[in-house]
């Protein structure tokens, strides 16, 4: 009896999104100045191979290992214990040891100084577990410490978040959700009761609560006596241990049981004479925790961007080995023009992520004008939102390109997808982030601002066919513009707001990849990709109000 002959796929390769790779490539170069893109490099190189060589090996070696949560000791004491996994200590100490929340502190590059860290953590990201969760809130933490002026709080925290050294390195927790729920902060009923030495005492329950493993957390409460909604609450400053290791007066009373970020543990905490400091003030907390929820929103974005391209290259890559009906998946026109859909819209969410953060990181260096705040104010919710659904989308798309490997849990894949969905969830729903850039003050002035973003591409475009997708992206915002004005302020103008906060990003995201289309500094090869995204963005449809 003859050998049965058998095929075996070679599976697609840990994807290099630095050195194997269009699109980050190019972003920066259009827009870093002239020789930061040369000092970045080796930091950008190393952690790639951290990534690939690294961290990509050990998530696969710990794929079954979840946290886990141990109550009671074998004496009987209360202890409350949280395991984490092998990957999760490790992506911790390359985090801290890459400054991955210390970059845009230490202001090396001056305002450019946001985007040299989340083109680090772009590499990162996808392969460390949702350790970027924990670094979010550090350095939304440590950005309102900072904007709080509190000096005794700044002194002690602030070093410790921002610590390039690991086995000194805080991480900070961000305590909003409560058992009513997330999005509606102000009706939150955790309690602070003054105490006699200047100090406050929590008590109440936070319902979700990630990376429940780190040493602080800043928190809202109402002071005891102060009124109800968002005026009434408090921020505050606590530590999670007291002097002696123990528990800072929390319960941890479970281990969420979720769809995704497995690795990442998610508590419910009681919180019963929780010993903390306000920060700035008894009223007005969710004010006060705003530049925390700036950094986290974009921390989000980038992440979008990250996990999308990392589920792009493996795809391409399969695309490129992977033969049925005669021949490789890259070369059948449909399977490839999906997979165009998907560089495509990668490309636009990258584009409008980089402007963000350059627009962060000139407003964190006061260089901003008003124009300019006023594009921030209305980009940072439109950018979270919009990149969190593109990311499910293409993810979706992504799993699909591999067929039936695609739904096996042991190729890595389906965890991109479901860590995905979490995205345009925490740190602000879709609707909720779309009727906060709606409703806020200074919308006009930032829909102002984009228009002539987008108009400066159209007017700047020689290529005949990128100054037709920057007029797309002109008219588009301009049939916002009106549409917003002929619905005046009553229930549709609510019902319609995803839709026209999807439009405004989606035009100045198409307007930006004419931009990026257009860069002289970029390679022949790098502009002619940056192009067919391009145009074929523009083909997939940019105005989505009625």
């Amino acid at each position: 009896m003859g050998a049965v002959a058998s095929f075996l796929q070679s599976p697609p390769a840990a994807p290099r999104a630095w050195s194997g790779d269009w699109l980050l490539r190019s972003v920066l170069a259009q827009r870093l100045p002239d020789g930061m893109l040369r000092a970045i490099e080796p930091e950008l190189r190393d952690m790639e191979a951290l990534a690939t060589e690294v961290l990509g090996p050990l998530q696969v070696a710990d794929r079954l290992r979840e946290p886990t949560l141990t109550h009671w000791d074998a004496w009987g004491a209360r202890i409350d214990h949280i395991e984490l996994t092998p990957l999760w200590g490790e992506a911790a100490r390359i985090a801290a040891r890459s400054g991955l929340v210390a970059i845009p502190y230490e202001r090396r590059f001056g305002c450019w100084s946001r985007t040299h860290q989340f083109a680090l953590a772009q590499l990162f990201h996808p392969v460390s577990g949702m350790y970027t969760c924990p670094l979010a809130m550090s350095d939304g933490a440590a950005s309102a410490l900072h904007d709080s002026g509190h000096a005794a709080l700044i002194e002690r925290a602030l070093p410790r978040l921002t610590s390039r050294v690991p086995a000194e390195a805080w991480t900070s927790g961000q305590w909003m959700t409560e058992t009513i729920g997330g999005s509606d902060v102000g009706a939150a009923e955790t309690c602070a009761v003054p105490g006699e030495d200047g100090h406050w005492s929590l008590h109440g329950r936070k319902w979700f609560t990630s990376a429940a493993t780190s040493q602080m957390a800043l928190t809202l409460a109402r002071p005891q006596g102060s009124g109800r909604g968002g005026s009434g609450l408090a921020l505050f400053y606590l530590e999670t241990r007291v002097a002696d290791g123990r528990l800072n007066g929390i319960r941890i009373e479970r281990l969420k049981d979720k769809l995704g970020t497995r690795k990442l543990p998610t508590a419910e905490l009681t919180l019963d004479g929780t010993r903390a400091v306000a920060v700035a003030g008894l009223t007005h907390g969710t004010r006060a925790i705003e530049p925390m929820l700036r950094i986290t929103r974009a921390w989000n974005s980038v992440c979008a961007v990250a996990c999308m391209r990392h589920g792009y290259l493996l795809a391409r890559d399969y695309a490129e080995r992977r033969r049925a009906f005669g021949a490789r998946l890259i070369d059948l026109p449909l399977h490839a023009a999906t997979l165009a859909d998907i560089d495509a819209e990668c490309a636009g969410a990258a584009v409008l992520v980089s402007l963000l953060l350059e627009l962060l990181g000139r407003d964190e260096a006061a260089e901003l004008d008003a124009e300019g705040r006023a594009l921030l104010r209305l980009l940072t919710p439109i950018a979270k939102a919009l990149t969190g659904k593109q990311a499910v989308a293409a993810l979706s798309e992504t799993v699909e390109a591999f067929g039936g490997a695609g739904y096996i849990e042991d190729t890595m894949l389906p965890a991109l997808l479901r860590d995905a969905q979490v995205l345009p969830i925490w740190e602000g729903t879709t609707n909720v982030l779309s009727l906060d850039a709606l409703l806020r003050s200074g919308f006009d002035a930032g829909v102002a601002a984009l228009l002539a973003r987008a108009a400066a591409a159209r007017a700047r475009s020689a290529d005949e066919g990128l100054r037709a997708a920057a007029d797309r992206a002109v008219r588009a915002v301009e049939h916002g513009i009106a549409w917003r004005t002929a619905t005046g302020d009553g229930p549709e103008l609510q019902a319609g707001a995803r839709r026209l906060a999807f439009t405004l990003g989606r035009a100045l995201e198409l307007a930006l990849l004419v931009e990026l289309a257009s860069a002289a500094v970029l390679p022949a090869a790098d502009r002619a990709a940056a192009r067919d995204a391009c145009l074929r963005f523009a083909a997939n449809g940019v105005d989505l109000v009625s």
